[in-house]
């Protein structure tokens, strides 16, 4: 049977944001998103997991600070051997901030000061230092860039009055030069890499980044979780539209955009990954579940677009979701593969979009690379990901859809 990860004590903040506008982001979710994009760890089968420590970017150049003026940092544990001049750079997620209220909340948190940051983080899943658990990234250069911006790494401006710094296109360079220095310019490999709002930020740096190498140089991208799609939630709104409008207009982020995008689209709709994806010139991997967690709570059916709670027990645990519901969540599968079907005719790109309701799922051991990891066509997500970056072989693996797939990890909230 599908195994349950419980994330416990949830209740109220998931029941906090009924008066509330999504649009104008209720702070309880910025702690929610961190639990979800960046607790993971935590709950790993990785009992002796590797600690790395922080490194903040002093020689950053003027400006590439985090929202509170704080300097950014990331955490480096070097390769060895056969991967010494191999680079693999996980964007952190995190959601977004897109007002006054949120970015001034935000910037007393992990979120947006290096000052609230952990010292040390664990390196599971993907960036674990062991071959039994990380078959072909162990021995690379592992790189964690943590977010502090709250645009996806993707804004450049700033609000003087509440004393706000939006520099996360800033924050990227900087660390890429960072890093270079310290030997990545050499690198005969690279994988630019992402969770959540991190994995949306690596598809829109994706073809700067492999810019920054030779053309000798293997790069690619991986989005983990990062398939955000402009949908609409259960009553007919524009939540997550909304929100992007606001995070692009709040951070200046319109000329970071990909201009293959605003040449001829808007600048909120270069921010969703669909306009985007079949464009990019260098080779994507998307890791998302057809039954995204996040999306569900925040996108499809928040509170806001529910508030006589009819979705409250279905956001929750999936097994509590009505024929009705459940109908309406294949619906938005449905548009998922639609979005997809385009950029999967690339022999380059690669997927492995599989029927559960899970949030990121190549950081977490125990969906990333374990013993009863979530397959598809029994490959595992880091299996898959190994046989397409390193060309063992073609990987367009979707699932059929819930609730055939038992190996999920499900998450389900109380």
């Amino acid at each position: 049977m599908n195994k349950l990860l419980l994330l416990v004590g949830f209740v109220v903040v998931l029941g906090t944001t009924q008066a509330n506008e999504y649009l104008d982001f209720n702070v309880t979710e910025i702690d929610r998103i961190e639990e979800l994009e960046f607790g993971f760890s935590k709950y790993s089968s990785n009992l002796n997991p590797l600690l790395v420590g922080l490194t903040l970017i002093r020689g950053a150049d003027s400006g590439a600070v985090c929202l509170d003026g704080t300097l950014p940092g990331y955490h480096l544990h070097r390769g060895h051997g056969s991967g010494a001049n191999s680079w693999l750079i996980q964007l952190e997620g995190g959601g977004w901030c897109n007002n006054v209220r949120t970015c001034v909340y935000r910037k007393k948190t992990r979120r947006g000061s290096s000052n609230y940051m952990e010292k040390q983080l664990q390196f599971t899943g993907i960036l674990s230092d062991k071959a039994q658990e990380n078959p072909d990234f162990f021995n690379w250069n592992r790189v964690k860039l943590r977010y502090c911006d709250g645009a996806s790494f993707s804004g450049d401006g700033q609000n003087q009055a509440a004393q706000l710094q939006f520099r996360g296109e800033r924050i990227g360079r900087a660390a890429i030069a960072d890093l270079k220095a310290k030997g990545m310019r050499y690198a005969n490999q690279a994988l630019l890499s992402g969770c959540s709002a991190g994995g949306l930020a690596a598809i829109l740096r994706c073809d700067e980044f492999r810019n920054l190498f030779p053309g000798s140089t293997k790069v690619k991208c991986l989005s983990d979780a990062g398939l955000f799609l402009d949908t609409a939630d259960v009553s007919g709104g524009r939540t997550i539209r909304n929100l992007y409008n606001g995070v692009v207009n709040f951070q200046s982020v319109k000329n970071n955009l990909p201009r293959m995008c605003t040449n001829h689209l808007d600048p909120t709709s270069c921010f969703f990954p669909q306009n985007l994806i079949s464009q990019m010139k260098t080779p994507l991997f998307i890791v998302n579940a057809a039954y995204d967690t996040w999306q569900i709570q925040s996108s499809i059916a928040p509170t806001s677009a529910d508030p006589r709670g009819f979705w409250h027990d279905c956001r929750l645990n999936h097994a509590k979701c009505t024929p009705s519901q459940i109908r309406f969540l294949q619906g938005f599968r449905d548009q998922m593969l639609r979005v997809v079907k385009g950029f999967s005719m690339s022999r380059h790109n690669g997927l492995f979009i599989n029927s559960c309701f899970a949030h990121c799922q190549t950081e977490r051991q125990d969906t990333w690379f374990a013993d009863d990891s979530p397959v598809i066509r029994k490959k595992a997500v880091a299996i898959a990901v190994g046989d397409w970056y390193f060309d063992r072989a073609e990987v367009k693996l979707i699932d059929c859809p819930y609730p055939c797939d038992k190996s999920c990890h499900n998450l389900v909230f109380r």
